[in-house]
């Protein structure tokens, strides 16, 4: 089933993400093109203290046109480790940091077109200190049983992708 990639056509180059077309060929010889997002990933963290809270964040996600609650999240830099940006990532947008960290698996984005790659992470035995975000970022630090954020996935009130994920895997570890 395998797609070889005759020519590439990049459409967009930018900071965040590339667009190309492929013009490709399908197992059967026949000609077809495939629209590709290219995203170097991320990372995603559940942060969950010792009384069972999990800390999420609370953001202005531009596509959607309001505010999303969600686990704290961050783009790799080019090259980086992805337990380095997940620790990076926990400190600036939550202010924390975390003396043991699971590895929870990796996803796929939206394969179907787009390259984006996110690796989970459980983080435990947290300290507080101050939140750094980067500029022109606004994030509230929203702190909650655990429980209530689980609810919140069933009542669809919480509802991005990589915090369901990571929020039902980190439950069945944390035999929650």
């Amino acid at each position: 089933m395998k797609e070889t990639t005759k020519k590439t056509n990049y459409i967009y180059k930018g900071k965040i993400i590339n667009v190309r077309c492929d013009d490709i060929l399908l197992a059967d010889g026949k000609e077809r093109t495939r629209e590709v997002v290219e995203h170097r990933g991320g990372v995603c963290i559940v942060p969950v203290d010792e009384n069972g809270n999990i800390i999420l964040v609370r953001q202005f996600r531009y596509p959607f046109q309001e505010e999303v609650l969600e686990i704290p999240a961050g783009k790799r830099e080019e090259g980086e480790d992805p337990f380095e940006t997940a620790k990076r990532e926990l400190s600036e947008e939550t202010g924390c940091s975390a003396g043991k960290y699971d590895y929870l698996g990796s996803y796929l984005a939206t394969p179907g077109y787009c390259n984006e790659k996110f690796y989970i992470y459980l983080a435990r035995e947290l300290t507080y200190h101050k939140q750094h975000l980067d500029e022109g970022e606004f994030v509230d630090v929203v702190k909650m049983p655990f429980e209530q954020a689980v609810d919140m996935i069933y009542e669809n009130r919480l509802n991005d992708g990589k915090s369901v994920i990571g929020i039902l895997v980190a439950k069945n570890l944390l035999k929650l």
